[in-house]
């Protein structure tokens, strides 16, 4: 049987024994697409069945929580954490607050985050976790006592040393502070390390909250220089308006580009003269606002409802928002409209579909794993500073994320040549990713 034959034989089994998730299996696929000449250069992983093993998580939680809204109505929702792999170091990865999150959802998302945690070089595992409650709408206290009633069941399968939850979709710094205050008041223990992407106030690090989106511009940066090229004149458009979002416009903006159109989920606004960041954070992160809102200080922008931001001409593309959100007609239309490079900031927005026809058009593409690694790249380093005592100032923490950015973009540049596929920033990601874990799997005996 041929390296592809035993890849297509594992992948059939992931697909039995995980049925329904479509999202985990696609993750799956992507990696078992790339990885055939790591196999081929070294059969001691096929011999140690490494794949088989990192494709089953070590552990799968899933639990009740309950909790009352403001008008006394009892509400029940479904928690999950699942522990994907630690051979690297503790689980880590954010939790999601969404009403799409179901088991194969965070199956993906842990399986993502395992290769990406690599990339960074850190000594972190990976895992991620969730519930299908919705933020959105709710008061600061429905908020607090769903938080506190999902840290109640979660307490007992985190800490410092065996798993270190963040944030993620609908879990900024107000959800990590409550669940934060909730494991201290049940452990009776200030454990800094539990959680990251903390307020400065009690342990958070400075840039943390910039770090996925500013660590996905530095990526497409290093992407730019590597071709000759700089964002400097170039117009950009990214998608979603969350946190990731913002501070990609943002940081796109200090190095020169233009970006002209940024979403939601109610659709999106066009401004030629370039996103006003200012306003764009008043109307997210304080009065939570849609984006429509924000014609109305800008009134020569436009809100285009229902419509999908990639029909908006671009050279440069950064989808920031949620998963499989560029499909093959948003790909046409990107191609069409001059798009000459695609950057996930989200967890795998890109579908199949979408990466082959980029591949086809020579658009370059580099995949979320390795693009929006900078998010957890930080949160390894607030790891750091809990575990000092230390707290580092802005500029350094922007220094030390640029210089892990590059050096991924550096290794994914040089095992896809490596591997004879100069370019292929996909396979460099899932090669380098993989060879990681695998070497520390091998290390660590049959476990």
């Amino acid at each position: 049987m041929t390296v592809r034959d035993k890849l297509t034989a594992i992948f059939a089994d992931v697909t039995r024994r995980n049925p329904g998730e479509d999202e985990f299996h696609q993750a799956v696929r992507e990696v078992l697409d790339s990885v055939a000449p790591a196999l081929q250069k070294h059969p001691e992983y096929a011999d140690a069945k490494i794949i088989e093993r990192i494709c089953e998580p070590e552990r799968q939680i899933i639990f009740r929580v309950p909790w009352e809204d403001d008008r006394g109505e009892v509400h029940i929702n479904r928690g999950f954490r699942v522990e994907f792999n630690s051979a690297l170091g503790p689980y880590k990865g954010g939790l999601r607050f969404h009403p799409s999150v179901y088991l194969g959802i965070v199956k993906f998302l842990g399986f993502e985050q395992l290769f990406k945690n690599a990339l960074t070089g850190m000594p972190i595992g990976g895992g991620k976790g969730g519930s299908d409650f919705d933020p959105k709408g709710r008061s600061d206290r429905e908020v607090m006592r769903f938080c506190q009633s999902f840290m109640t069941e979660l307490y007992r399968h985190i800490g410092e040393y065996t798993d270190v939850p963040a944030g993620d979709i609908g879990v900024g710094g107000r959800e990590i502070g409550y669940l934060f205050g909730q494991y201290k008041r049940i452990t009776n223990r200030y454990e800094s390390g539990v959680l990251t992407g903390k307020g400065l106030s009690y342990g958070g690090a400075q840039v943390r909250r910039e770090a996925t989106g500013y660590g996905a511009v530095f990526f497409a940066e290093e992407m730019l220089h590597a071709a000759g090229d700089s964002f400097d004149g170039k117009r950009v458009v990214v998608s979603g308006s969350g946190n990731v979002a913002i501070y990609a416009i943002e940081k796109i903006h200090q190095l020169g580009g233009t970006v002209v159109a940024c979403s939601d989920s109610s659709g999106y606004i066009l401004d030629d003269q370039g996103i006003d960041v200012a306003l764009l954070k008043d109307l997210k992160e304080v009065r939570r606002a849609r984006i429509d809102a924000y014609v109305q200080a800008r009134p020569h922008a436009r809100f285009n409802a229902g419509r999908p931001v990639w029909e908006v001409p671009c050279q440069v593309a950064l989808p920031c928002a949620t998963q499989n959100e560029i499909g093959a007609t948003d790909a046409a239309a990107l191609i069409k409209g001059g798009c000459v490079m695609v950057v996930e900031g989200a967890n795998m927005p890109t579908s199949p579909e979408a990466i082959r026809a980029f591949a086809a058009a020579g658009v370059r593409f580099a995949p979320g794993k390795a693009a929006n690694a900078g998010g957890v790249a930080a949160s390894a380093l607030e790891m750091q500073q809990n575990a000092s005592r230390d707290s580092w100032t802005f500029t350094h923490s922007e220094q030390r994320l640029r210089e892990i950015m590059r050096d991924i973009h550096d290794r994914c540049h040089a095992t896809a040549e490596e591997y004879g596929m100069p370019g292929d920033y996909v396979a460099g990601a899932n090669i380098d990713g993989f060879r990681r874990v695998a070497e520390a799997m091998l290390a660590h005996g049959l476990i």
